[in-house]
């Protein structure tokens, strides 16, 4: 293990234990605070577990740190959720983006304005993990990046202490190598204001997918916190029953603006979904499922479920149905599974490939029975249809665990509760 590590560089490493199982990743570092002049010591990081548990790694337990991953020692962990203390910050939430001063050395010349980018610690004599350096972009009026240079922690002024002028650019770098789900939770560790702000400067479609992942209570500040233009842009590039699902939360006021400034067609399907009774199959249904005519051919069908804005659900089977294709569609006639269609020839056409041997949902078909027909046929996803047979939309498997779990399933803090 080198003598000084640039902490920024380990987010989202695996980290294993002796045995060489994984324990989690790391999502951030601890630096407790200290009383005299001294820099800051780097005293633990904080590791994500499964179900979304952020715990403490005590840096004496880290045995090795490098461009691949953190390896731990022997010895038992904490499991208890982590808090930080009151003379602790966090390297990535608390410091990085933060618009500091550099004094030059030997006091010669001008301070010099920048960002902060990144921040190295080294082992002192002590075996204790100090920083000691910073890496910081100069602020240029001549260009658009400025020049990316190390400072001695002394030189540097304004990066401990409270700040009204931390942006969110390389945060928003390190969170957006993350899922959206993680992304979500490491959203949700961040001060409110801190959380808000960096929700808003990512882009629409990125926004749109970490609002899905997380608790509504969390959706609804956000949201609110945008302007109403941006808010319905936002709301257009979720999924309608995401969308749905987050409107209701809105008192009816707000949902009737936001749907008016939403393009008609975005909002359409929303209004739609928010007429079903909760807890039904139009109310959590997708109305945006992968949909063919009969005359479509295996290659064309292919082609549209590689589509990397597709979920995994959604791309896993195709459903067939009389034009037009768009919900609600023509008579509907069944469905494809992926599996059937790479085992076709590509010129095959999709009508001659569908099974129409399970019965589709109604639109007030209750997620009891909906949960229950999709365990006896092995399905991922079911076709909802009105009472003429056109086809308006799809229930997914995340669509019902989504709304089978506890309400706040995704509130990290009431399952925390009690942890051990």
């Amino acid at each position: 293990m080198g003598t000084r590590v640039y902490l920024a560089r380990l987010a989202g490493l695996p980290v294993f234990d002796p045995n060489g199982d994984r324990v989690g990743r790391v999502r951030d570092a601890v630096v407790r605070l200290r009383t005299t002049n001294r820099p800051p010591q780097v005293v633990g990081l904080v590791a994500e577990m499964a179900l979304r548990r952020r715990i403490f790694l005590p840096i004496g337990r880290v045995t090795s740190m490098d461009a691949e991953a953190v390896v731990l020692g022997t010895g038992s962990l904490n499991l208890r959720r982590f808090e930080k203390r009151q003379n602790e910050l966090l390297v990535l939430e608390d410091l990085l983006d933060r618009r500091v001063t550099v004094v030059p050395e030997h006091d010669e010349g001008r301070d010099h304005a920048g960002t902060v980018l990144d921040i190295g610690m080294e082992l002192n004599r002590n075996t204790e993990w100090i920083i000691t350096r910073v890496a910081v972009r100069e602020h240029s009026r001549l260009t658009r990046r400025g020049h990316v240079y190390q400072a001695e922690f002394d030189r540097v002024r304004g990066l401990i202490g409270p700040t009204e002028t931390q942006g969110t650019a390389n945060l928003i770098a390190l969170l957006d190598q993350m899922r959206p789900a993680d992304m979500a939770n490491a959203l949700q560790d961040l001060p409110d204001a801190r959380r808000n702000e960096v929700a808003a400067a990512l882009d629409d479609r990125r926004l749109a997918d970490v609002l899905e992942e997380l608790p509504e209570h969390d959706q609804v500040e956000i949201l609110a916190g945008l302007d109403r233009e941006r808010a319905a842009d936002v709301l257009e590039r979720m999924d309608p029953d995401d969308a749905a699902d987050l409107l209701a939360e809105l008192p009816k006021t707000e949902q009737a603006v936001l749907l008016d400034l939403m393009e008609p067609e975005e909002a359409a399907p929303v209004r739609q979904l928010m007429n079903y009774r909760p807890g039904t199959a139009g109310s959590v249904m997708t109305s945006e499922p992968v949909i063919l005519t009969p005359d479509t051919t295996v290659a064309e069908a292919l082609a549209r479920i590689r589509n990397p804005e597709l979920s995994p659900v959604v791309a896993a089977q195709v459903f067939v149905a009389r034009a037009p294709a768009a919900t609600p569609t023509g008579k509907y006639l069944g469905m494809v599974h992926f599996q059937r269609l790479l085992r076709e020839p590509p010129a095959s056409i999709v009508g001659g490939l569908v099974d129409s041997g399970i019965d589709p949902l109604r639109t007030e078909t209750g997620l009891l029975e909906i949960t229950q027909r999709m365990a006896t046929y092995d399905l991922v996803a079911m076709p909802v249809v009105d009472s003429t047979n056109r086809l308006l939309g799809a229930v997914t498997v995340d669509d019902v665990l989504d709304h089978s779990l506890p309400r706040d399933w995704r509130d990290r803090d009431a399952h925390d509760e009690g942890a051990v």
